[in-house]
C-alpha cells in the first residue's frame, strides 16, 4: 500500500486503496450478518470496477478522498460505524455503518481492495483500534489500572512516515543521541520522561535526509557523522555531555506521573498486538466486551490461573472459552489441548484464521465498535451495541452513494 504521514496531534493515519462500491446489509443478527457480508465479499473478489482512493483514520471517523487527497467522497463518523471486516485472502477490506445524515435504519458495506493481504489487513487493524481507542476515550473507568505511569520510551516508528523498514541508514540517523538539542539551541528544563515522549518529535514531518543536508549547511553537523554516530567529533562531543549533565540533575526529581496516550502510530506489528489484546482495557471489560463482538473473535491475554503464561479466549457459539498458550520442549507454541505447533503468536493467530483444526470455529479478524450508536441524534440516543440495535425494524431504502 501507498505509505503516507502520520499527524501524531490527532492520531491519524493515511492509507490507499481501491474503493469497489457498497452494497445495503440486511436486518439480521450479529453472527449472520458476519456470514452474509463475507459471502457478499467473495462475490466482489472478481469485480473489475474500482476508484484508487486514500482513506483516512482517527478515533473520530473514517474519510474517503479521492486518489490526490484533495476532494472528499465519504466521510463516516465512528459512532455511526457499526463493524469493521477484512479478508485477506482476497485482500479486501470492509466496514459497515449508516449513511451520513440519514435517520433511517439501513445500514451498508462499504468494500475496499488494497494491493496484497497483509495491506487489508492493516486497514481492518486500523479500523479495530479506532473502535478500542473511541471506547477508552468515553469510558476511562475501565482502563488498565496500571495504564498511568511514566511515559514509556518509544522508538520511532518508521512505517508511519513514509519510509521502508529496511533502509538501516535512516534508523540510524533517527536514532542519534542529540534528542533535539544541538550546538546553539536553548537547553529545555524538561524532565526525563518529557525528553522521552518528545523523541519521536525530535525531525516530526521534514525527511532524515533533508534534516542531514539542513544540518550541513549551517554547519552542525559534518558529512561524515551521517555515517555513524560512534564518532563523536569536538561539537557532538560536547552536546553529549551538556546532555548527560542534565539527565543527571533530573534524575533524583521524582517522576511525574501522567496517562499513557494510546495512539494509532505504531508498526504494524504493534498495532496487530494491540488490537488482538485490546491493549489499554481492563481484563474484565475485555471478557464482557468479548461476548458481546462477532463469533471467532479472541483476545490475547495472561492466563487467569496461570499469570505468567499466556492465553487466548475465543468467542464460541456456546461462549467464551480459554485456551493456555503452551511452550513445548522445542521452544515452539501451542494452544492447549491442540497439536500443531508455531514459532510465534503472529503464526498460530495466522494459522487459526484458515484452519479449524481442533476449534470450535475459525478466528474472525472481524470486530465490532461498542461504540456505535445507531441513532443520528446522540444527545438523546446512548451508544448501544450493533447486535442489539440492529434488531430494529428494517426500512428498505434505495442504495445511494453517500458522497459527502
Amino acid at each position: 500500500m501507498g505509505e503516507a504521514p502520520v499527524t501524531e496531534g490527532d492520531t491519524t493515519v493515511i492509507r490507499s486503496a481501491e474503493y469497489v462500491g457498497s452494497f445495503p446489509v440486511d436486518d439480521c443478527c450479529l453472527d449472520d450478518q458476519i456470514e452474509q457480508l463475507h459471502t457478499q465479499l467473495r462475490s466482489l473478489k472478481t469485480c473489475k470496477r474500482s476508484r484508487p482512493v486514500s482513506l483516512k483514520f482517527s478515533i473520530k471517523g473514517v474519510k474517503m478522498y479521492d486518489e490526490d487527497e484533495t476532494t472528499l467522497l465519504m466521510a463516516h463518523a465512528l459512532r455511526r460505524v457499526s463493524l469493521s471486516t477484512a479478508r485477506p485472502i482476497d485482500a479486501q477490506f470492509a466496514f459497515v455503518s449508516h449513511n451520513p445524515g440519514s435517520t433511517d435504519a439501513q445500514l451498508y458495506c462499504h468494500v475496499f481492495r488494497a494491493r496484497h493481504a497483509r495491506a487489508a489487513q492493516f486497514l481492518n487493524l486500523l479500523l479495530c483500534r479506532c473502535f478500542q481507542l473511541s471506547y477508552l476515550e468515553k469510558h476511562p473507568e475501565e482502563a488498565l489500572e496500571d495504564s498511568v505511569g511514566s511515559m514509556p520510551r518509544r522508538n520511532p516508528s518508521l512505517l508511519n512516515h513514509g519510509f521502508p523498514l529496511s533502509v538501516s541508514a535512516l534508523v540510524s540517523f533517527r536514532r542519534a543521541p542529540f534528542q533535539g538539542l544541538l550546538p546553539g539551541t536553548k537547553k529545555n528544563q524538561k524532565s526525563p520522561d518529557d525528553l522521552h515522549s518528545s523523541q519521536d518529535a525530535v525531525f516530526p514531518t521534514s525527511s532524515p535526509s533533508l534534516v542531514r543536508k539542513e544540518a550541513i549547511r549551517n554547519k552542525v553537523l559534518r558529512s561524515g557523522a551521517f555515517r555513524s554516530f560512534t564518532f563523536t567529533p569536538h561539537k557532538q562531543r560536547s552536546v553529549q555531555e551538556r546532555l548527560s549533565a542534565s539527565q543527571e540533575k533530573d534524575r533524583d526529581k521524582p517522576q511525574v506521573k501522567r496517562s499513557r496516550a494510546p495512539s494509532l502510530a505504531e508498526t504494524e506489528e504493534a498495532l496487530a498486538q494491540a488490537v488482538w489484546c485490546w491493549a489499554g482495557i481492563a481484563a474484565d471489560h475485555s471478557f464482557s466486551l468479548l461476548a458481546d463482538d462477532v463469533l471467532g473473535s479472541y483476545l490475547l491475554c495472561p492466563h487467569p490461573k496461570k499469570p505468567k503464561c499466556g492465553s487466548l479466549i475465543i468467542r464460541f457459539p456456546s461462549g467464551l472459552k480459554t485456551y493456555l498458550i503452551e511452550h513445548t520442549s522445542k521452544g515452539k507454541l501451542v494452544l492447549e489441548k491442540c497439536k500443531t505447533e508455531f514459532s510465534s503468536i503472529v503464526e498460530l493467530i495466522e494459522h487459526y484464521t484458515e484452519n479449524w483444526d481442533e476449534l470450535a470455529c475459525l478466528l474472525s479478524c472481524a470486530r465490532v465498535n461498542h461504540c456505535y450508536e445507531w441513532e443520528e441524534n446522540t444527545s438523546k440516543q446512548q451508544a448501544g451495541k450493533p447486535h442489539k440495535s440492529q434488531n430494529k425494524a428494517n426500512i428498505k431504502s434505495t442504495p445511494r452513494k453517500d458522497w459527502v
